[in-house]
This record gives structure tokens, sequence and C-alpha cells, in this order.
């Protein structure tokens, strides 16, 4: 009796495992992305699967960050803020993202500026500086980087 719920136990792991797997290869996702996907499996098993998945590197938040850092600074402009949120709302924890941000400060500041730079282009035809300045500060751009911005564009 006792080998047969042992295999049982197995077969839903196994199972379960194979259910995870596919939610993770179909897109990266975070640990806390997989824990409210499946809440309603058994969490013991659920928190087995991240442990065994994340020793395979299949789950892994820092490599998640840098490659969401990386599409966002290709295809958005956003500001460093504005990025954190984004990230730590995919339940990634903020100490990940903070590391990651501060190993690659220069690189951040880098492309806040340029992003800065990119929708002071775009707005000055139709704003006023103010305005500007006003609605980059609310989308969490350092003023820093909005006067260099600003310096650039207007040089």
């Amino acid at each position: 009796m006792n080998f047969t719920n042992n295999l049982e136990e197995a077969e839903k792991q196994d199972a379960l495992r194979n259910k995870i797997l596919k939610y993770i290869m179909y897109k990266k996702r975070t640990e806390e992305e997989v824990r409210i996907k499946f809440a309603d499996e058994d969490e013991n098993m659920v928190e087995d699967a991240i442990e065994y998945f994340k020793e395979q590197k299949y789950i892994d938040d820092y490599s998640y960050v840098e490659r969401a850092i990386k599409e966002y600074m290709a295809l958005k402009n956003m500001s460093i803020r504005e990025v954190e949120y984004k990230i730590t709302q995919k339940g990634v924890s903020k100490n990940i993202v903070d590391d990651y941000i501060c190993k690659n400060k220069d690189t951040m500041l880098k492309y806040e500026i340029s992003s800065a730079k990119t929708i002071i282009i775009k707005k000055q035809k139709n704003a006023e500086y103010q305005d500007i300045k006003n609605y980059l500060y609310q989308k969490g751009y350092m003023s820093e980087s909005i006067e260099i911005a600003f310096e650039e564009v207007n040089k």
C-alpha cells in the first residue's frame, strides 16, 4: 500500500513538473508567476518543482531581469524607475532588480537619457519645456537625466 502511494505521489509530481515545464518553456517566467499560475496545485509539490527548475536554470529571476531589461531597452522609452516597477510587478524581488541596475549603472543611465531625449523630441513640437519636464518627472526620470537630455537635444 505504501509503495502505491509513493508511486502515485511521484506520478503527480512528474505531471505537475511537466505542466510547469510547458509553462516556463513557452515564455520565460519568474518564480512568482509560476506560484500564481499553479496556486491551485499542491503547494509543496509546486515549491519542489520550482526548486528543481531553479537548479536546472529553467527558472532564474536574475536572468529574467537581464532579459526583460534588454527587451525594454530595445523596444520602449522608459525611465529606470518605470523599468524597475514593471519587473517587480512580475514578482521579482526588488533586491534582484536593484542589483542588476547597480551592476549596469552606466548602461542604464545612458538608456534613461536616450529615452528622455526621444520623448523630448516627440513632445517639443506641441508642448512647452516645463510641461515636458513635468511629464518626464511623472514618468520617474531622474532630474539629472532630464537636464542632460534637454542639453543634448538643444545642442
